[in-house]
């Protein structure tokens, strides 16, 4: 199995910052593309951002110039920096990541999901 866990969520003030990390366990071979996406009440899951295993990266619209993603290969972890934060960037942030696992002797690309973390931006 494998697990992605989330952190570094909270309750900011607009104009703020935060960063969230995200690490994967658990049994796999490697990890593809990993990426942040975020859930508001009432809306459906978007994109945040996503960044290859070579490192190349994607932004939604909404957070490009104040949002930047990286990863840490070694550590199967990537990190999302948020700055200049406002109350539309109140969600909660899902980490994802395209894993390769071996599974009834076949490698499978396999994408899973962590828990969430909950992301306020609020006065």
């Amino acid at each position: 199995q494998v697990q992605l866990v989330e952190s570094g969520g909270g309750l900011v003030q607009p104009g703020g910052s935060l960063r969230l990390s995200c690490t994967a366990s658990g049994s796999f071979r490697s990890i593809n593309d990993m990426g942040w996406y975020r859930q508001a009440p009432g809306k459906q899951r978007e994109l945040v951002a996503t960044i290859t295993s070579y490192g190349s990266t994607n932004y939604a619209d909404s957070v490009k110039g104040r949002c930047t993603i990286s990863r840490d290969n070694a550590k199967n972890t990537v990190y999302l920096n948020m700055n200049g934060l406002n109350a539309e960037d109140t969600a909660v942030y899902y980490c994802n990541a395209d894993v390769n696992r071996w599974l009834g002797g076949l490698l499978r690309n396999v994408g899973y999901w962590g828990q969430g973390t909950q992301v306020t931006v609020s006065s």
